[in-house]
């Protein structure tokens, strides 16, 4: 027998009893209905409670349960508890908005712009000068930027700080995977910074590679929700603060906080080292429109495209 350790990954209870319950029985099919139907009375209620409202006996939930590759009924209860608790507005057929009304298509942008609105009011108002201005003087000042994300959202603002950072003239380098996050976090210098954005602040494989960093004195400014894991092994914190809905269809709106952060940021560090990133905003500017084949003139192009 093999001594690697088998990752450590949840049942997926609801999915496997989708998936199996046509090849049931038909008195152990009703209890899968039953199950469906309602999870979270089915996570609550007893097992006799279960067999009356599927019209089955005790013995068919028991022969369901090891169907269902669960020790007993109780090991099925824990797992249906555990596909509850991810919150009932992933469970229910419509999902409505704050004020009751299912959304239409013809409404979708307006509920998009909404939402994006209403986040970026409120991050705006969670902004510290004094912490912004602390974090782009460490980023000024460091002698190797490292931007550490993982997920959707974060890895490609992870992306976008060393796109913005290229800009400045600061050296910096992007990594997503968690391996070489590793290699990176044990590798790198007192001198060096990490920059890490994490709209949960509560990723176990970029805390593990952040918590290697820190153990060598390395910098750690992250773009993180307050009072998160991460937010508490940060040398500078900027907070961001997710606002989810029951709309579970649209992408998540927390990117655009994070991205607001990263913008004032980074237009800290440009005004601290002012003349320089004049230089360096000059030279692509002129660089880019000759590519381009863009007359000068004064125009409004944006560097990059």
């Amino acid at each position: 027998m093999s001594d690697i350790p088998s990752p450590n990954i949840a049942v997926d209870i609801v999915s496997r009893i989708s998936a199996r319950s046509g090849q049931l029985r038909l008195a152990e099919q009703k209890v899968a209905q039953v199950i469906l139907g309602d999870l979270p009375f089915a996570a609550s209620a007893s097992i006799n409670v279960l067999a009356k409202q599927a019209d089955v006996s005790v013995a068919t939930v028991t022969r369901f349960a090891k169907e269902m590759g669960c020790r007993d009924v109780r090991d099925l209860k824990l797992k249906l508890a555990q596909a509850v608790a991810i919150g009932q507005r992933f469970l229910q057929t419509e999902i409505p908005l704050s004020d009751g009304e299912v959304p239409q298509p013809a409404h979708l942008a307006d509920i998009i712009y909404g939402d994006i609105a209403d986040i970026l009011a409120v991050n705006r108002a969670m902004l510290n000068q004094n912490v912004l201005q602390r974090a782009a003087q460490c980023l000024l000042e460091a002698r190797m930027i490292y931007s550490f994300g993982m997920g959707g959202g974060s890895t490609m603002l992870s992306d976008e700080a060393r796109y913005r950072l290229l800009r400045l003239g600061r050296p910096v380098a992007t990594y997503h995977d968690a391996m070489l996050q590793r290699m990176v976090a044990a590798t790198i210098d007192k001198s060096d910074v990490i920059l890490v954005l994490s709209t949960t602040g509560n990723v176990p494989e970029l805390l593990a590679s952040c918590a290697i960093a820190k153990e060598y004195g390395v910098q750690l400014i992250a773009i993180t929700a307050l009072g998160s894991p991460l937010a508490a092994m940060a040398d500078v914190l900027l907070p961001v603060k997710s606002l989810e809905t029951d709309f579970i269809f649209k992408p998540s709106s927390s990117r655009y906080a994070m991205m607001m952060v990263l913008d004032v940021l980074m237009t800290e560090l440009a005004l601290l080292q002012k003349e320089h990133s004049q230089e360096l905003l000059r030279r692509l500017k002129f660089t880019l429109d000759t590519h381009r084949g863009v007359g000068g003139n004064g125009n409004r192009e944006p560097l990059g495209d």
